[in-house]
């Protein structure tokens, strides 16, 4: 993912936001970072996600790139809600359609 792509979908927070806001506010738990907008705390999708930035900033890598590209992650998180393991937030970034029909 690039950094100005949406990591919490029920939010609208971009990885840049939640990059910056672990860096300047230095949580000292990965669950702080819901308090950057609310992140995490919709659907749950992007939590395995902001755990993992958390630590890897705690590992002192600022700049580690997600194998994982927007249009995927996306997909994913669709299927994910698709199969009821979360509800988006009011106001969310709609999944995308699902095209395999």
């Amino acid at each position: 993912m690039q950094l100005d792509d949406p990591v919490c979908y029920c939010f609208h927070i971009s990885k840049r936001k939640v990059l910056n806001f672990i860096r300047i506010h230095e949580p000292k738990r990965a669950s702080q970072i819901s308090e950057c907008g609310g992140a995490g705390s919709g659907c749950g999708w992007c939590i395995p996600f902001l755990k993992k930035y958390f630590a890897m900033h705690a590992q002192g890598d600022l700049e580690f790139q997600d194998e994982i590209i927007a249009a995927d992650y996306a997909r994913q998180r669709g299927a994910y809600l698709s199969s009821g393991k979360g509800v988006a937030a009011e106001g969310a970034i709609a999944a995308p359609k699902d095209d395999s029909n």
